[in-house]
């Protein structure tokens, strides 16, 4: 598969602060690629620097087979591009905002403005100083989607938008996908990332800490899990429990009768599963990995020369 987007050793300084930290990863074409991490992890310096919005003090970028530096108003009009910080002019209607920057962009196929609009609940018609914080990000997306770019960059991109257009987001990123496009976008919102990603890099404090599929973090991730049993007694449970790869934190919850035990699973789970089958279960609980808790897991170790 080719490589749409890649970087490596990319550092970043402004003045004495170092805030990218030799930064690797490779996208491949036609993929989604979610970059994860809290405020201030160098997400959006990271996009910056892929477009040569700011230039990398060290490292090699490449965007779409070619140097940002070097790609100029060529390689920019291949790419959709949401900012983090959007700022828009007020005293022009939403259509001629549009219509102004697909003269910078390049050819828009007809009736595709109006179409993402609509998706969207947007009026074009007004004026953007009318628009709300939500109503505003909405024509940020319109312009990134609406010139069917090779690469969408996506700075937080659901930032300010209720549940409903959220959904509808992340369809017209299934559906850009589908069409081939490349897709790296940016949040702090595990949950977001992992409803359209298909590749996830968790970036912490300049550094990228893990690159992983999607399902590869929900093998690894953390599940909580609670049985009841009958016919064995509670130490015997426990020490069944126990010895299974992967299982933590167990706790005896009830042992009058039927023995009732909670656990923290991490690892695969068909170990889990062999063992349980042995016992005469009358009720199973186990909840769904728990990503957004292995992400702090990862977040809450410090890492090397980080401060």
């Amino acid at each position: 598969m080719a490589t749409a987007v890649s970087a490596k050793s990319l550092t970043k300084k402004f003045g004495r602060r170092e805030v990218l930290h030799g930064v690797d990863f490779a996208v491949e074409a036609g993929s989604v690629f979610g970059v994860i991490g809290p405020n201030g992890a160098g997400k959006t310096t990271t996009m910056r620097c892929l477009l040569d919005i700011i230039r990398p003090t060290s490292g090699e970028i490449r965007v779409l087979g070619v140097e940002p530096r070097a790609g100029g108003p060529g390689l920019r009009r291949r790419i959709g591009y949401l900012p983090g910080e959007l700022f828009l002019a007020g005293r022009v209607t939403g259509r001629k905002l549009l219509s102004h920057y697909e003269a910078i962009s390049g050819p828009v196929p007809p009736g595709r403005i109006d179409q993402l609009a609509e998706r969207l609940g947007l009026d074009l018609d007004r004026h953007t100083r009318q628009l709300s914080k939500g109503n505003k990000q909405k024509l940020g997306l319109v312009q990134a989607f609406m010139h069917q770019p090779e690469l969408l960059v996506l700075d937080e991109p659901t930032s300010g938008l209720d549940p409903l257009v959220q959904q509808e987001f992340h369809a017209m990123v299934r559906e850009a996908r589908h069409r081939g496009q490349t897709i790296f976008l940016s949040s702090h919102v595990l949950s977001e990332v992992q409803q359209t990603a298909d590749t996830v890099a968790i970036l912490r404090d300049g550094r990228i800490i893990t690159v992983e599929s999607v399902e590869g973090l929900r093998e690894g991730a953390i599940r909580h899990l609670r049985f009841t049993a009958s016919g064995i007694a509670a130490h015997d449970a426990v020490a069944q429990l126990a010895r299974v790869p992967g299982v933590g934190q167990v706790q005896v919850l009830e042992a009058d009768g039927s023995v009732t035990l909670s656990a923290v699973l991490e690892g695969a789970i068909q170990p889990l599963v062999r063992m349980l089958d042995s016992l005469q279960l009358t009720d199973l609980v186990l909840e769904e990995p728990d990503l957004e808790e292995a992400v702090l897991k990862m977040y809450a170790g410090e890492p090397e020369d980080a401060r």
